[in-house]
């Protein structure tokens, strides 16, 4: 039997003076209560009630152990009272991993996080390679990408897309980019992390699809340095137009053949558990979600 059970059973009986009204109580039989007492005391191998037709009573045995179960059963409900006010009220610490590139984009949520729950702690870090949640201990992460590893739970919180620019000194040096298929005469930088490797994906204005190989001497898998590549004139990029726009609007750079729009992607929340989602990790998502719809312009310079 159930140890833990037996243990509460038990309990009850000395409560409610014997194992009628303990069964009564418990909505259980009077032979299972008795059966559960039984199986305590087998275990023991001490007796611990004295039973009498009329009535029960503690042994010296007994009453040790009704004074310690009776302490175990208050700290276990106390034990599910702390978890249920975890699983209600965000508080703890929220371990979260993204790419350095999207701090921007999350730092307003987190700040907003920490202002609405003042027991809430947040540990954020910052790397471009990917991490594993379960076994870095980290409760969410957020990704451009969908991951590979299937158990993960994926929430996608605001589609993207990526904006091919480059700066006015590059174009003034290389000549202007007039047709797709030229690209592939350029030094294009490419992020590391793009699903289709060195063969940029786009849709032309009738919505049908259209692709370059390209080439070039930069590869990496920081969006930042990506960036600085395009800001400095070195070469024609690929990338997300939350990290370009402000360029954009500023004249720093210049977008290139508008009339082809990059394919979709998606910015994910992952995280490793679907059932009984902790309430800072899900009020977290909620607020990003929110977020997202704010800025989608901003994430989505094509929307």
């Amino acid at each position: 039997m159930d140890r833990l059970t037996s243990l509460e059973v038990f309990s009850r009986v000395v409560e409610t003076g014997g194992f009628s009204a303990a069964a009564r109580k418990l909505n259980m039989s009077t032979t299972m209560v008795s059966n559960h007492v039984q199986a305590l005391e087998d275990r023991l191998g001490v007796r611990l009630l004295n039973r009498t037709t009329r009535k029960v009573s503690l042994t010296e045995i007994g009453r040790a152990y009704y004074d310690r179960a009776t302490q175990i059963l208050a700290d276990l409900e106390q034990a599910d009272d702390i978890a249920s006010e975890l699983q209600s009220v965000p508080r703890g610490t929220l371990r979260i991993h993204i790419a350095t590139h999207m701090v921007p984009f999350v730092a307003p949520v987190v700040a907003q996080l920490l202002s609405s729950y003042p027991e809430l702690k947040v540990d954020l870090r910052m790397g471009e390679a990917d991490v594993d949640l379960i076994e870095e201990g980290y409760d969410v992460a957020l990704r451009m990408t969908a991951p590979p590893d299937s158990s993960l739970i994926v929430r996608s919180l605001a589609t993207w897309r990526h904006v091919l620019c480059c700066s006015h000194d590059y174009l003034e040096r290389h000549g202007r980019v007039q047709k797709l298929d030229e690209l592939a005469a350029h030094n294009c930088a490419r992020h590391l992390n793009y699903p289709f490797g060195d063969e940029w994906r786009f849709f032309d204005r009738k919505g049908a699809p259209a692709s370059v190989r390209i080439s070039g001497r930069f590869v990496t898998n920081s969006g930042e340095a990506l960036r600085a590549a395009a800001l400095e004139g070195a070469a024609v990029c690929l990338m997300a137009g939350f990290l370009a726009q402000g360029d954009l609007e500023a004249g720093h750079l210049v977008r290139l053949l508008p009339e082809y729009r990059p394919v979709e992607m998606s910015m994910n929340a992952v995280y490793p558990h679907r059932h009984h989602l902790s309430a800072k990790v899900r009020t977290f998502i909620d607020m990003l979600v929110h977020h997202s719809a704010e800025q989608q312009k901003l994430i989505n310079p094509y929307s």
